[in-house]
């Protein structure tokens, strides 16, 4: 038996790196999982090869956010798990930073946190488990990456506020806070493969550790937040990152 079975999730942005991870291992426990993604071919191979229901949206369109609702809602059976995972950035530096830069960096990561959670909430079970992926740099200074750093910051605060409001209906909301994390987003950050390498071998030498983490990683900190091994467990921050932040 799994620890998820007859459990109910929904991951957004799952198509690859810690939202795939993450998917694949709460169906490889039990659970009906949901998962998003923005580009419809991919999302589907996603969904038929780890066994979960694909529906395409970006969680910064709210339209496409009361379709996943609905989605789940034909299901019939609630959420117990939700894993407010999609984001992402890019690095410019305080001189180059533009409106747009700013707007689409909080509308996705702050936004459509914020809505995903909001328009989750009448399907979430009692007892149910939120989870938002925040990020090291919540706590961290970094150049060229301060937008991005704010946002992470942000949603550690929503965490703290959520889990008071939601506390009494028993659902429990926290936060994982991964370092840097061998993915195809990290990668993507660089210009060109050899840039890719250069970044992400510097971002290793600055883990304790001495190596990346891997996107398995945070899955097991996420199945631990999805189940009854964190039931005393709400309003926290779990930093996932080789110590980087904390040594």
């Amino acid at each position: 038996m799994g620890q998820l079975d007859g459990k109910t999730a929904l991951v957004t942005g799952a198509t690859s790196g810690i939202g795939l991870a993450s998917a694949r291992r709460l169906v490889r426990e039990g659970a009906t999982v949901f998962i998003t993604g923005r580009r419809k071919d991919v999302l589907e191979g996603v969904a038929a090869q780890i066994g979960a229901i694909g529906v395409q949206a970006d969680v910064s369109d709210l339209e496409a956010l009361d379709e996943v609702v609905r989605v789940v809602r034909e299901h019939g059976r609630g959420l117990d798990v939700l894993f407010a995972n999609a984001g992402g950035g890019e690095f410019a530096a305080l001189p180059d930073i533009t409106w747009e830069h700013y707007a689409t960096t909080f509308n996705t990561n702050v936004g459509g946190t914020i809505f995903t959670v909001q328009k989750a909430l009448p399907l979430l079970n009692e007892g149910a488990s939120v989870i938002i992926t925040s990020s090291n740099i919540d706590v961290k200074g970094s150049p060229s990456f301060s937008v991005y750093a704010a946002t992470k910051a942000a949603l550690r605060s929503f965490t703290r506020s959520w889990a008071a409001e939601l506390v009494g209906r028993r659902i429990r909301v926290n936060a994982i806070a991964p370092g840097p994390i061998g993915t195809p987003g990290l990668r993507g950050l660089a210009a060109d493969e050899a840039g890719a390498d250069a970044l992400l071998d510097g971002l290793a030498s600055g883990v304790p550790m001495a190596r990346l983490g891997a996107p398995e990683e945070i899955a097991d900190t996420v199945l631990f937040l999805a189940g009854a091994g964190s039931s005393f467990v709400t309003g926290s921050e779990i930093y996932v990152d080789g110590g980087a932040s904390q040594i």
